[in-house]
Order: structure tokens, then sequence, then C-alpha cells
């Protein structure tokens, strides 16, 4: 223990910790000092002793009304925990009627978000109190229908089967391109079963679950007036809430840094979204949506809960970040789970980088629903490409926890998510000037050598355009697309998404401004069928650069596990770009062509000082409409016999060149 001289007296500090209970601080300890000092001392000992006692006793009275307070709290902690929750669920319901009373389509998100979380908090409730009952009521209806399983499950896939193939039948026959996304798909499905590693051991169960999953959401969002207008109000709020990044960006680089340079434009989103992921994490929002998740995946697909957690986390984290979820299951797990670790890691994109391609003006919708469509994708290529050979430890097992932030707070927890993302930013800005670099030193090499023996503009993109322009008519994009398509597929294979995402948004803006398909021989622009089977295409980490990052991460987790490590991660990483082609392939197969509407209207009313994707449509169907015979110009079909189709045409032609215009 420290001890302190004061005047000859030692004072023990060894107990400063516990208060008064000191003996420094004593009566006791005050009475020794007493009798060692001299007479004057003595003399005041009576009168400072009568002080203290006054002292103490007046405290003592001061604070007893709130050592009262506190015993009852703690006395009726739980009564005051309900009557406090109780007082915020009137006072919510109270705002809630007001919203809907005011303005009942204005709080319509309001009603749904309220109605998805009464739906589940009921449902916790009755789970808890209700759950065994239930069971123990429904167990003979339970082993009925175990005995009839073995015939029933055969009717049922036959009667998904003819109702499959009835719609597609009816749905194809109005736009017959679909039928090539269709092969397309089929086709990458048999491919990753020839280069299966156990072919007599695939789970079909999980294969099909998986890939049912996958098709029902893709029908849900890219099919259905609700899962459209859902998705596109949530991709709408998404961009608006990455919007406030500006507020803080421009305060710290100023407003010109933002709106003229790339890194100061969007790699801040990188940091916002990644702040807010974190406080979400430490709610444990984000827990309980992959649990959710990964529990619909498991029961349906029968797969273990490790590797399942793990693919549904990435539907919102990156490759690294996921298998954090299950590290303390990771020595344990098979070569098969930890193929479909890496699978999911590879065949879909973290939700922070997602943030940063929205600001390039891609889709939010189309690139939320290619992440939660490749979560059970992931999960049954996985499967197909390696299937499960050896006795899992964690089969049937269904409480795995998943580990909270080490947080104190909420604030501790946005500061370490905006730390955190600054390596992430960090990588993105290093990759992006290093790969765009050795592009061009390539592109520059390419031409070197292809002027040696008379190829002009021989390039990287134009080698991809040629040998993956396959694959990207097979996706569902026109021939005419294909090339382009490919080229962008390429860069994202060998280079990065991110890279390849930028130029896709670059295309996207050269449609939306109207600009002509054809610049002479360069296309400037994809169709919008083709936009969004690319949008899904590219949507994954798949890439040559990240398995680096995947082995780099998963070997400092478990680096006992090594030599497994590398042994799977090629087919792995093989398995996650045929995932993120077949969402492209569903895409296709699922896309609705966008009804131009009545141009004769439109052109006639508007104003031509700029351009649109309508203008140019409405411009060409205009061109379509026009004949020229003996020099004498004349238009046909909704054109025809009207008085501003010349000067509409007029219009067109200071925009656009036809040989219409010549006349």
């Amino acid at each position: 223990a420290a001890l302190l001289e004061m005047e000859g007296n030692q004072i023990a500090l060894d107990r400063l910790e516990e208060g008064v209970d000191n003996p420094a601080f004593s009566s006791g300890g005050q009475e020794r000092l007493y009798e060692e000092c001299d007479d004057p001392c003595g003399e005041n000992k009576e009168e400072r002793g009568g002080e203290k006692g006054r002292f103490s006793s007046y405290c003592r009275k001061a604070l007893k009304p709130a050592s009262k307070a506190k015993h009852f709290c703690k006395t009726h902690a739980k009564l005051l925990r309900w009557l406090v929750l109780g007082l915020l669920g009137v006072a919510y319901l109270c705002y809630f009627i007001a919203a809907c009373w005011l303005n009942f389509q204005r709080a319509l998100a309001l009603v749904v978000m309220t109605a998805v979380v009464v739906f589940f908090c009921c449902w916790s409730i009755f789970k808890k109190y209700c759950g065994a009952k239930v069971l123990l009521l429904l167990s003979p209806v339970q082993k009925c229908f175990r005995k009839s399983w073995p015939w029933l499950k055969w009717v049922l896939w036959m009667a998904i089967l003819g109702g499959l193939i009835t719609w597609l039948v009816l749905d194809t026959s109005r736009n017959p391109e679909q039928l090539i996304s269709l092969a397309g798909f089929c086709f990458l499905v048999l491919f990753l079963f020839a280069c299966s590693k156990h072919h007599g051991a695939v789970s079909w169960r999980a294969v099909f679950w998986g890939l049912g999953l996958q098709f029902l959401f893709g029908l849900f969002v890219l099919r259905t007036t609700p899962g459209m207008q859902a998705f596109q109000w949530l991709g709408d709020q998404i961009q608006v809430f990455l919007g406030y990044t500006t507020a803080g960006s421009s305060f710290v680089f100023g407003n010109t840094l933002i709106e003229d340079i790339f890194a100061f434009q969007a790699l801040p989103v990188v940091i916002f979204f990644s702040c807010i992921m974190s406080v979400l994490y430490y709610l444990g929002v984000m827990q309980w949506l992959i649990i959710k998740i990964s529990w619909l995946l498991q029961v349906s697909m029968g797969t273990t809960a490790t590797e399942t957690l793990s693919v549904a986390g990435n539907i919102f984290v990156g490759q690294t970040e996921a298998p954090l979820l299950i590290r303390p299951y990771l020595a344990d797990m098979t070569r098969s789970e930890i193929h479909a670790v890496m699978t999911g890691g590879f065949g879909t994109i973290a939700g922070s980088v997602m943030g940063a391609y929205i600001s390039f003006g891609i889709d939010a919708a189309s690139l939320i629903a290619a992440s939660v469509m490749a979560a059970p994708c992931a999960l049954a290529m996985s499967k197909l490409v390696y299937p499960e050979v050896e006795e899992s430890k964690f089969k049937g097992k269904a409480n795995v926890r998943l580990s909270r932030g080490e947080e104190q707070n909420i604030l501790e927890a946005a500061s370490n998510g905006a730390a955190a993302s600054v390596g992430l930013v960090a990588n993105i800005v290093a990759n992006l000037i290093a790969f765009l670099a050795v592009l061009e030193f390539i592109n520059a090499a390419l031409l070197w050598f292809g002027e040696m023996v008379d190829i002009k503009g021989l390039s990287f993109q134009v080698i991809c355009s040629y040998v993956l322009m396959p694959v990207a008519f097979l996706m569902g994009a026109n021939w005419a697309d294909s090339p382009l398509v490919a080229e962008l597929l390429g860069i994202k294979i060998f280079l990065n998404e991110f890279v390849a995402y930028q130029q896709l948004a670059t295309y996207k803006k050269n449609r939306l401004a109207g600009l002509e398909e054809w610049d002479g021989s360069r296309k400037q622009w994809i169709s919008e069928r083709a936009e969004s089977i690319t949008t899904f295409a590219l949507c994954g980490f798949a890439n040559l650069s990240s398995i680096g990052i995947m082995l780099g991460g998963l070997a400092s987790m478990v680096p006992q596990r090594k030599g497994d490590l590398a042994s799977v991660v090629l087919r792995a990483l093989l398995t996650g770009i045929c995932v993120s082609m077949l969402n492209a392939c569903l895409a296709g197969l699922l896309h609705v062509p966008t009804e131009l509407g009545d141009c004769v209207t439109f052109l006639s009313n508007t104003n031509f000082s700029s351009t649109s994707y309508t203008t140019y449509m409405c411009c060409k169907q205009l061109f379509a409409s026009t004949v020229l015979e003996n020099g004498t110009l004349s238009f046909t079909g909704p054109w025809a016999d009207l008085s501003e189709s010349m000067l509409c045409l007029t219009q067109c032609c200071g925009h656009y060149n036809h040989t219409s215009c010549l006349g």
C-alpha cells in the first residue's frame, strides 16, 4: 500500500476506493490523531466532533428522500419499466392516429413499418407463451404429414413444375427474347454441376429450394406491383438518406470539391453508411434481420446454421466482415461449409459500397434486389459445386450465438463505424488508382503489340468484348449491346466491380441525357434491358483481386485452416461469378420493357432546349414514320395528317441525324 507522510502522521491509501471505510477517515483514526496532538488540538476536539455530527445528521436527512426514491425504484423496477413503455406506446399511438388522420397516403410508409413491427412483436409473444401448446395440438397433423410426405412431395414438385412451365409459355409468348435468358440460366446451372467436386453427393433439396427462393423474390420485386413499388420506395429513401452525407462532406471539403471530384463525392457515402451500419449492429437490428433471413434459408434448404448465417450476413456486410459473425465456429467447419462462406462473400456486395454505387446513379432498387436474391442462389450453387461429404458438427444445431459489439453506447458505435471505414475508403482509393493505371498500361501494351501486325485499336476491353460476348448474349442482352456488356463483365472479373459500375453509370447518364445511340461506330449507351441485366451481373465481389482479400481475412481468423482455405477459394470464386450471372439471367427473364407512351403529345409539348431518353426514342419513332417519295416528305402512323409533324421533325433534326433530315 502507498503511504503518504504528513506532519509525522501516516495516512493509509490502500483502501481509498472504499470511501469513508478508510481507517484514516474513520472516527477511530481521528481520535488517534487528536490524542497525538498537543493541547490546542485537544481543546478543539469536542467542538470539531460536534460540528461533524451535526453535518452528518444534516446530510442524512437531506439524502433520505433520495435514498427512499432509489429503494422504491429498485423494488418496483419491472412495474416502472412497463409504465414507461406503456406511456411511450400511448404517445406513439396518438402520433400514429394523427398522422393517418391528416394524410393517410403520406403516412402509408409509417403504416407499413408499424404493421411489420407489431406483427413480429405479437409473433414473439405468441411463440413465447403459446408456441409449445400449439405445437402439441398440431402434433397429430405433423405425424400425418410426415407419413404422406414421400408421395406428397412428388405431387407438389410436379404441380410447381407444371405451373412454372405454363407461366413461362404464356409470359415469353409476348417477349420471346426472355427465352434467351432462360437458356442462359439453365446453361450456367449445368456448367456448375459439371464443375462439381462430388457429383453424386449433391443435395438437390438445397439447390432447388435456393433457386426457387431466388426466383420467387425476383418475381415479387420485378413483376408484382407491390414489390416494385416497395423496392422503388426503399431505393428512393436510401438515395435521400445517403444525400445527408453532403452535409458532412461539404463542411469538410467545400461544395466545389464534392460536386466536381469523384473522391470527395462518392467516398464520403461509404463513411456515412459504415457509421449507420455500426449503430444498427449496436442496437441489434442487423443481428435480428440476419437471424430471420438465415432461419428462412436454413429451414427451407436444410443447410447448417453457421454457413447460413454467414451467407445471410453477406447481404448487408462485406466478404471479410460476414465471417466474423461465426468466428468461434470457423475452426470446426467442414470444407463444404467454408466454400459456402466464401461463395457468399464473392457473390454479394457490402452495404457500404452499395451506397457508393447508388451515388453513381445506379438503380438502388436493382442493387438491393440483387443483394437479397444472391444469398439463396449463392448457398444453392455452393452446395452444387462443393457438396457436403463430411459430418458437420453444426448439423441440426439451431442456436448459434451472434456476438454484439463491445461499444458501451450508441455514440461510441457511431464513432467506431466511421473510424473503421477509413481503411475501406483508403482501400477503394488505392485499388482505383492502381487498377485504372494497370488497365491503361495493359491497353497501351496491347495497342503496341496490335500495331505490329496491323491490328488497330486492340485493348483489354476489346478482347473482353469478344471473349465474353456469348455469355453477355446468353444473359439476355441483345447482340448490339453484348460487346459493351461483355466489356463491363471483363472489367468486373479481372479488375473490380467498382470500375465497372463507374463505366455503367456513364452509359446510363448518356442514355438518360438523350444522346444518340451510335456516335459513328462507337455505341454511347446500352438499352434499358441490358442496363438492368448488367446491374445484376456486376453485383458481387467475385474478381481476381478479392482472392487475396478473402484468404487474408479468413486466415487471420483461423490460421490453422490455411490449407483448406486455399484449396477451395478458386472454386468459390468461379461459383461467385456464376451467381451474379444467374441473377442477371433472372433479371433478363423477368424484365418488363418500359412503355414509351404517346410520343405525339410528348413531342408537341416538349421543350427542345435539352434532350432526354424519351425525346430520343420519340424522335426515333418520328423518323421511322417519315416517307420520302419524289422529293416530297410525308408521315405515316400516328404522325399522319398532323400539323405538328413537320415542326417536331425540324426540332428532332436539330439534335439527331437521320436521312429524313436531309430532305
